[in-house]
């Protein structure tokens, strides 16, 4: 019924768990789950998961906050992107929150590896994955420059200027639990006016848990409040934005294709 488009369940809090997890996904109807690589170093784990689990699917790419890590190139992600169950590259895109005392002008190396992983979802007609904060100005840029052709914006927390933007590249804009938190007015704005063919719903799971569990390790049993809350902005039931997600993951991703 329910889909959490965005989850990193190799992440040691979660795998640890992984049983009690699937269990509490089965009772609340969630039956699927996207794994997000976030580095090449995790990968195998992470795709892992989704040869295991046979709903669960797996992406490929390196966070751009990661550093002193292996670092990306176009044939290491489309040679990884050909194994079976790899249905996204990502999460790949920009963050300059965090610049330690350096400048925007000094993230160069974050801006070519968001490129890298634009050129190997071209190569590999697979969607892409993007992460983006404080930096959707230059985000959109890259995307339009490289020709960038599909994918998805997670865990969206911009302005409604950004999500025109996305939309306009044809991308999906995919929400999660902070859409529930008091302080979100904007965001849930935002979500209001989105088309309801043009979302996702996603946990990004072991973050930023939805009320009532702010606070507390999230896990993809929880995603059904994002859908929840999606429902009430837009005065529809609960299931009408289980189907209409579930529709959107598979018509974005090639689950189907990619047993």
């Amino acid at each position: 019924m329910f889909v959490d488009s965005h989850c990193h369940l190799a992440f040691p809090e979660l795998k640890a768990k992984l049983p009690e997890i699937r269990a509490a996904m089965a009772e609340a109807s969630v039956d699927r789950a996207l794994c997000i690589c976030t580095t090449l170093e995790e990968f195998d784990e992470v795709h892992g998961l989704a040869v295991e689990h046979d709903n669960f699917w797996s992406s490929v790419g390196v966070h751009p906050d990661n550093e002193d890590v292996r670092e990306p190139d176009v044939a290491t992600l489309v040679e990884l992107a050909a194994r079976p169950r790899v249905v996204a590259i990502g999460e790949t895109g920009l963050d300059y929150y965090r610049l330690n005392g350096r400048s925007v002008a000094d993230m160069e190396w974050q801006r070519e590896r968001f490129r890298v992983h634009i050129r190997a979802s071209k190569q590999t007609k697979l969607p892409l994955v993007i992460h983006t904060r404080s930096s959707s100005d230059d985000t959109v840029r890259l995307l339009k420059e490289e020709g960038a052709e599909s994918g998805v914006f997670h865990c969206f927390t911009e302005t409604m200027d950004v999500a025109r933007a996305a939309l306009d590249l044809g991308f999906m804009i995919s929400f999660s639990g902070i859409l529930t938190f008091k302080n979100a007015a904007d965001l849930r704005e935002v979500a209001g006016f989105v088309p309801l063919d043009r979302c996702l719903i996603e946990t990004d799971s072991p973050y930023l848990a939805p009320v009532p569990y702010r606070g507390k390790t999230n896990n993809p049993s929880y995603v059904p409040f994002v859908a929840k809350q999606i429902a009430e902005l837009k005065g529809v039931p609960v299931e009408t934005i289980a189907q209409a997600t579930s529709e959107n993951f598979e018509r974005l991703f090639p689950v189907r294709e990619r047993t």
